[in-house]
């Protein structure tokens, strides 16, 4: 199966601070991957390169066998660049224009992707609206009018309205209620075994990944420190990074003072690991 999304050796600094170095992945149609790891491991940095917001120092990016050119120029090339990776984030009002109704922010995407005939823009727009749980009231809405789990829904039904092949999720349930969370979550788990959509969840928490992904890939210090399928990283994490990502969710017998000298003990040296 040809993957939908191909990643090799992006790397990126700024300065003399090196924030990605040596990420690779590939992603099958369908499938979903989470990058994981705390604030400062770089997994931010990697999502915002796969939708052309960072421009990698050197590695490669292709969706669907196409080479994504480090830097787009022309009104064409942005929105080919839309059409293959979406990116949806913690902060909806981030893609959401608080002037308009959501209506007619998905009305303003269909329009300046080539959609036309105004009735077919607004049967496309409820139906977006109903793929994400959404109706007429929501529709008529300004961003201000809905909860956060609402704003969350819309935003990404403004991402699928331009039919991407990959949708990124910057820590895109983090700042929901747990039973928000859920819902969103199941979501997308619809609309990936629905529309055949890839993901990349960008997360700091591995229950939420195993929630939604097949395969994690935990980043550390802006290398990636292991890439495996999700229960088996679950039930034999291998890196010192990983078990303390693992440890560090609060549990029966959780202790805050151990786990705080183990993040310790990870600033020394590990055998085998080169400096970062």
């Amino acid at each position: 199966m040809n993957a939908l999304l191909e990643v090799s050796r992006l790397r990126k600094a700024y300065g003399p601070t090196v924030a990605v170095d040596g990420v690779s992945f590939s992603l099958p149609p369908g499938g979903a991957l989470g990058l994981v790891g705390e604030s400062g491991s770089g997994k931010t940095t990697t999502a915002r390169m796969l939708v052309g917001l960072e421009r990698p120092d050197s590695g490669s990016i292709s969706v669907l066998g196409q080479p994504l050119a480090p830097a787009v120029h022309g009104r064409a090339a942005r929105l080919a660049r839309a059409k293959a990776v979406q990116m949806v984030y913690q902060d909806p009002y981030l893609s959401l224009d608080a002037r308009l109704t959501i209506g007619e922010t998905l009305d303003g995407v269909l329009r300046l992707h080539g959609h036309r005939d105004r009735s077919a823009r607004a049967a496309r727009v409820r139906e977006l609206l109903a793929q994400v749980g959404l109706g007429d009231r929501e529709a008529a809405a300004r961003p201000r009018g809905l909860s956060g789990g609402q704003r969350q829904r819309a935003a990404i039904a403004r991402a699928l309205a331009v039919e991407p092949a990959v949708l990124v999720l910057d820590e895109a349930v983090s700042a929901l209620d747990v039973s928000v969370q859920a819902q969103v979550l199941n979501l997308l788990t619809d609309i990936r075994r629905e529309a055949g959509i890839g993901l990349v969840f960008v997360s700091h928490d591995l229950a939420v990944v195993r929630y939604v992904c097949d395969e994690a890939l935990v980043m550390w210090q802006g290398r990636p420190v292991e890439h495996r399928a999700l229960p088996d990283l679950l039930a034999r994490p291998e890196h010192p990074y990983t078990r303390l990502l693992l440890a560090s969710v609060p549990h029966p017998g959780w202790e805050p003072g151990d786990i705080a000298s183990r993040r310790r003990a990870l600033s020394e040296p590990i055998p085998g690991e080169r400096p970062a």
